[in-house]
């Protein structure tokens, strides 16, 4: 199977929530792209950040992210992957390396989709004052432009599944809003 359609534990497309919802928006939507757009919408708009909310909760898994209506950037990006991949479109994870404000880096996890046989970065981050993302096929339309200048970068690859180091950090607590302040996001790929 193409490690790109595949389900894991983090990326679990066929769990049932994650099959009925991507079951749903494909119904409403068709087309792949459409149906792409359509799931990225719903990933981006009805999940919201936890740090936008200050939501604490730990959400990892794409099932996660969709009972508790919250994740990180990464959790966000996880339930992408996860709907895309339940309706058979090839989807993967890939990662900025963003400066955190006090001297350290951390991962920004995003979603690339294949359509017609081009990877597409999406960023489902959600919109908030001064970020603001939308689903594109033409220019990129992510909530964050990494700055050479401060050593940051887009990160190069499409991962089948996430940075194991990143999946580790997120597991270990039980408080992300913590995790992020503390600097415990991994700031390079495992």
């Amino acid at each position: 199977m193409n490690d790109f359609l595949a389900s894991d534990a983090v990326i679990d497309a066929t769990h049932p929530a994650i099959a009925e919802t991507a079951a749903r928006l494909r119904r409403d939507h068709p087309g792949t792209t459409d149906f792409a757009r359509a799931a990225f919408e719903f990933t981006r708009d009805e999940v919201k950040h936890s740090m936008d909310i200050a939501d604490p909760r730990p959400t990892v898994a794409a099932s996660e992210v969709l009972a508790h209506g919250a994740g990180l950037c990464h959790a966000k990006a996880h339930l992408l992957t996860a709907l895309l991949r339940a309706e058979g479109v090839p989807a993967g994870i890939c990662y900025q390396r963003l400066a955190d404000g006090k001297g350290g880096f951390f991962l920004h996890g995003m979603t690339a989709v294949q359509l017609d046989g081009t990877w597409y970065r999406q960023d489902p981050r959600g919109d908030k004052p001064g970020v603001t993302t939308e689903f594109s096929l033409t220019d990129e339309r992510l909530a964050y432009k990494p700055d050479p200048s401060q050593g940051e970068a887009d990160l190069p690859g499409v991962f089948a599944t996430p940075d194991p180091g990143l999946v580790a950090a997120l597991r270990s607590t039980d408080d992300v809003i913590a995790l992020v302040a503390n600097g415990g996001l991994p700031g390079n790929l495992s």
